[in-house]
């Protein structure tokens, strides 16, 4: 783990470049089962409601569960992951793009889901990030993403999926302040493993929170 403060290194760029050098490896080692948590949606949006997943990578499982139910557009910067997403989930829509300046239509989608995928932009986006997905949902609607629980300055790894890679986040307290001051209400808060199916990889926990803009 280094710093990552080095004002000549586009961290965005790096995570780009590393998800599409091990998109194939990564989603390979991507759990089959979407999280039982989605089940709070299936249980609260129409059958064919628009859902927008961030950081949505190669769609398996998350994007792919989610299209069993609703209309799925799904938001990666990484050519290479938006590539095997296309041809894993092919009733999805898929958009190769940074979530922090696509334009998307205000209040388009009922809900919108960020899994693994916030704490790889910078944290000091974070927030402007939340103020966008909150004008993208329609009054009423949802948002669920994991977040981290304890706030740690910018570094990067050096062998993810054999890859550099970078992560930025703030603490659940300042998430908790962040999402409230911009009119969410939050329903719950579970916790979730890292999303792989390796057995051999470092257990990890991230809170999940589920929220609601309000009506």
């Amino acid at each position: 783990m280094r710093p990552a403060d080095d004002p000549c290194v586009d961290y965005k760029a790096l995570v780009q470049e590393g998800y599409n050098r091990c998109a194939a490896g990564y989603a390979e080692a991507r759990a089959d089962e979407a999280h039982p948590e989605l089940d709070l949606l299936r249980e609260r949006l129409d059958e064919g409601a628009s859902v927008l997943d961030i950081g949505c990578g190669a769609g398996v499982p998350i994007t792919r569960a989610l299209a069993e139910s609703f209309s799925v557009t799904g938001v990666d910067t990484s050519s290479e992951m938006v590539r095997l997403a296309r041809a894993n989930v092919p009733e999805a829509r898929f958009l190769h793009a940074d979530i922090t300046s696509i334009e998307l239509p205000a209040s388009s989608f009922d809900a919108v889901v960020a899994f693994y995928s916030v704490f790889h932009l910078p944290r000091e986006e974070h927030n402007d990030l939340f103020r966008r997905i909150r004008d993208w949902l329609k009054p009423g609607g949802y948002l669920m993403c994991t977040l981290t629980r304890y706030s740690e300055a910018a570094y990067t790894e050096d062998d993810f999926f054999g890859e550099t890679m970078y992560w930025s986040n703030y603490g659940m307290s300042e998430y908790a302040d962040m999402l409230t001051g911009l009119g969410f209400t939050l329903l719950s808060t579970s916790a979730v493993g890292h999303g792989y199916a390796e057995p051999e990889a470092p257990p990890e926990i991230h809170p999940l929170v589920f929220a609601r803009k309000p009506a």
